[in-house]
């Protein structure tokens, strides 16, 4: 039975991807910050699909926990088969904003929990000779949007180089770049919803779908939509 970890597991693609992984019977490793709904979703995922489902309770702009999260990533008595480095949100604050708190969250958050467990995960996958690592971006890599683009630029641009570097090892990485998800991510962000056309909204569920399907063929980059 292969296992699957996913961070930002309770909401959104996260979630998506833990339902869509379900069914395809895959034992899942559930990270959020959330432990009531961590919970919450854990149980319903077993109780509707019959896998075995962990969860590991942990705020990815917190060092240690991303510590932590990494040590399950390299815990070779659970080896990952596929890693989603999806968690994530919206910075509120723009690049010329002062006191950039949350900006510095979110690159905790989307660059460097994503850079850790992505290097953990490929050293560990690479002894065994296969794997699969999923780093969420976003189409918003190509527009501006304060330091969120920048941000998601990064995602994809560290998964084109981890993706090189693992050339051959037997270990896949791709950056998904779904278009914008209707979902609780955007709340208080900066970036006004209402000024995307309705044509590039997509359904997280559907999004995932196409996801995998492009993941089962192959290929370094998925645009789902």
């Amino acid at each position: 039975m292969p296992t699957a970890l996913i961070t930002g597991a309770t909401a959104g693609v996260g979630m998506s991807f833990a339902r869509a992984l379900a069914r395809r019977g895959y034992r899942l490793v559930l990270v959020a910050r959330d432990a009531v709904r961590l919970s919450a979703t854990a149980a319903l995922l077993h109780a509707v699909h019959a896998v075995e489902v962990t969860t590991v309770v942990a705020d990815l702009s917190d060092h240690a926990d991303i510590e932590r999260v990494a040590a399950h990533v390299e815990d070779p008595s659970l080896p990952v088969d596929l890693l989603v480095n999806n968690a994530g949100f919206g910075p509120r604050q723009l690049a010329i904003d002062p006191g950039l708190v949350e900006s510095d969250f979110a690159l905790d958050v989307m660059c460097l929990a994503v850079r850790t467990l992505g290097d953990s995960a490929g050293a560990a996958m690479r002894e065994r000779g296969h794997g699969r690592i999923v780093n969420v971006a976003m189409l918003a890599t190509w527009i501006a949007e304060g330091h969120h683009s920048a941000i998601r630029l990064w995602v994809k641009a560290y998964s084109d180089e981890l993706a090189a570097e693992l050339a051959g090892t037997g270990v896949e990485v791709t950056a998904l770049l779904p278009k914008w998800l209707r979902s609780e991510f955007h709340e208080g962000s900066a970036f006004s919803v209402s000024a995307i056309p309705e044509r590039v909204w997509a359904d997280a569920d559907r999004c995932v779908a196409e996801a995998l399907a492009e993941l089962d063929v192959d290929g370094a980059a998925a645009v789902p939509g």
